[in-house]
C-alpha cells in the first residue's frame, strides 16, 4: 500500500521558514520523480517543485524559485520541502505526490503576522 505522510507545517511569521517532511512507503522510491504540491484556502492545486529520482534535478514553480528548495534522502524514502522567506500568498495545505498521483493527507503551512 503506498503511503505518504507529510509533517512540519505550522504557523510562521511573513520572512520566515519551514522545513517540510514526506515519509513514504509501499513504493520504491529511489526509483520516482517526486512533487510537492499545494492548495491555498478556495483555490485549486498548484504544483510547486518536482525532483528527479537520484535528486541531482529540480525544478520550482515561479511563485517559489529562490524560496524553496527540494530534496530527498532515498535512504530514507523521505521528500523534503526548504521554505524560505515565506509569505502570506504560501499560506495553504502541501501535499508531496508520489506515483499515479497519490498524495498524503497534507500538512498545513500558515504564514501570517
Amino acid at each position: 500500500e503506498v503511503q505518504l505522510v507529510e509533517s512540519g507545517g505550522g504557523l510562521v511569521q511573513p520572512g520566515g521558514s519551514l522545513r517540510l517532511s514526506c515519509a513514504t512507503s509501499g513504493f520504491p522510491f529511489s526509483t520516482y520523480a517526486m512533487n510537492w504540491v499545494r492548495q491555498a484556502p478556495g483555490k485549486g492545486l498548484e504544483w510547486v517543485s518536482i525532483i528527479n529520482q537520484p535528486g541531482d534535478k529540480t525544478r520550482y514553480a515561479e511563485s517559489v524559485a529562490g524560496r524553496f528548495t527540494i530534496s530527498r534522502d532515498n535512504d530514507k524514502n523521505t521528500l523534503y520541502l526548504q521554505m524560505n522567506n515565506l509569505k502570506p500568498e504560501d499560506t495553504a495545505v502541501y501535499y508531496c505526490e508520489g506515483p499515479g498521483g497519490y498524495r498524503g493527507q497534507g500538512t498545513q503551512v500558515t504564514v501570517s503576522s
